[in-house]
């Protein structure tokens, strides 16, 4: 028999904001236990919340962005429940009112593009963190309590592990482009719990669903889901039952754990927060932001390849990041060469970044020092092989790309005499690749290429190489 895996995700996206949602305590992540706090993080009598306006803005952009209707008129509410790290008893949270409604996320999991809705975008704040691993005692770090969050909350319309995988991704990188998120999965930044369910081929009724916590990467929510499912399926072809609770995924043991049982809204008890008046988004605002929203990335990579003349597969990968997005269309723009800069971003800038685990933001070399080098090399005063070799000296030193290269006597060589006699030399010095040649093996030629940039320290003008070798071989 077979069945159909039915997935919906709960992202807790956490904002960027330099203060907390509901008092002015810094989000600074990594300072020492308990330091960003006050009186509203910690919920001493008679302190009073008050909602920060950059929270509502993201909210109301993510929304615009996943093509929601947003509410002209939100409230916020307190959900209620007992844990060490939640000083007050509660979490500020929206429920029934909240500001962003019925939305959708386009993915591609490789099968073709697949639309995700979306039934809800809310304001959140975030609880605190219990400390297990010091000693036999349990510790509270409050200094979480109150960071601003986005829940956003899907449909069960994913299909596959993959397809989960794929929204996540896609929404990581709308937050990003946004500007209101790192999104980064590993320090908490972007946090998923999914609801995974089974159901037999061509039924329509979904199955009893059980939710996954605790997982960091795109890799472990594709590996989560694919075990809880094919559990739901084992216990359901041994006769079992399903039972809805919370489980826990252990990355060590690749498996999940029972962790408790499922809650329900109705557990939570919401009600309207009497601290906090109701959210208002007046027309105004919402073409002020909608105005604010950046250029993403399916129109930016399309316009790329008009603009820039570059392949489709270039400008999909450049337009991944926004970041490296910015990087190339500057660079391309002051070289004047599209092509030229989505090469030298897509392989020696990507591959830089990659191997020193910085961010395009940080790279010492900027895109006018690039467009120069790049410039360099259509003028003939470089090779690409030199300019891979300047541009390694570019990260080490804030010099123009032509000083390094006067300073280290690495202009390029196309004086047509002093080229042909190091030809010559290579010629004489192997008759049998020159048979080879003569003979119809001509992929030998690119063995001289070879030889004669090496003797010349890759400072030959590869052009005139290939000229004078071709006219001494075919002789």
């Amino acid at each position: 028999m077979s069945y159909e895996l039915v997935v919906g995700l709960e992202v807790h996206c956490q904002l960027n904001t330099s203060s907390k949602a509901f008092c002015s305590c810094s989000t600074e992540f990594g300072k020492p236990a308990n330091t960003n706090v006050c009186p509203v993080c910690l919920a001493l009598p008679g302190a009073l919340p008050v909602l920060n306006q950059r929270v509502v803005e993201d909210a109301v952009k993510l929304g615009l962005a996943t093509g929601c209707t947003v509410a002209p008129r939100s409230v916020l509410a307190r959900k209620n429940y007992f844990y060490p790290d939640l000083p007050k008893g509660y979490q500020i949270s929206q429920f029934e009112e909240p500001i962003c409604q019925e939305g959708m996320i386009t993915v591609d999991a490789g099968d073709g593009a697949r639309d995700v809705r979306l039934i809800r975008i809310h304001i959140e704040e975030d609880a605190g963190k219990s400390i297990h691993d010091i000693g036999d005692d349990t510790y509270i770090d409050a200094n979480r309590c109150g960071v601003p969050l986005l829940e956003i909350v899907s449909y069960p319309d994913i299909r596959s592990a993959t397809e989960a995988s794929a929204y996540l991704q896609k929404l990581r990188q709308i937050v990003k482009y946004l500007g209101i998120s790192d999104g980064n999965m590993e320090e908490g930044s972007l946090r998923c719990d999914a609801n995974v369910s089974v159901r037999k081929t061509g039924d329509q009724e979904y199955g009893t669903r059980t939710e996954i916590k605790n997982m960091n990467s795109f890799k472990s929510v594709e590996k989560a889901i694919e075990y809880e499912a094919a559990r739901h399926v084992g216990v359901l072809e041994s006769g079992g039952s399903i039972v809805q609770e919370t489980r826990l995924w252990d990355a060590d043991r690749q498996e999940t754990r029972s962790m408790r049982g499922k809650e329900f809204s109705h557990d939570y008890r919401y009600f309207p927060d009497p601290d906090l008046v109701p959210v208002c988004v007046d027309d105004d605002m919402l073409e002020r932001l909608r105005k604010e929203l950046p250029e993403f990335p399916e129109a930016r990579a399309a316009r790329f390849v008009v603009q820039y003349g570059i392949p489709a597969y270039d400008a999909g990968v450049l337009t991944a990041e926004r970041e490296i997005a910015d990087y190339f269309e500057e660079t391309a723009s002051l070289c004047e060469d599209g092509k030229s800069a989505s090469n030298w971003v897509m392989g020696e800038v990507m591959r830089t970044l990659k191997e020193k685990y910085i961010p395009v933001v940080s790279f010492t070399v900027s895109p006018s020092r690039l467009a120069s080098l790049i410039g360099l090399i259509a003028s003939g005063a470089i090779s690409t092989t030199i300019a891979k070799q300047v541009f390694e000296t570019m990260q080490e030193t804030d010099d123009e790309p032509q000083l390094i290269v006067e300073r280290e006597g690495l202009s390029q060589v196309s004086d047509t005499g002093a080229i042909e006699r190091v030809v010559d030399e290579i010629v004489a010095a192997n008759p049998a690749q020159v048979e080879q040649y003569r003979s119809g093996k001509t992929r030998v030629f690119g063995f001289f290429v070879g030889q004669c940039m090496k003797a010349m320290k890759g400072k030959a003008n590869p052009s005139v190489v290939n000229e004078i070798l071709r006219r001494k071989l075919d002789a």
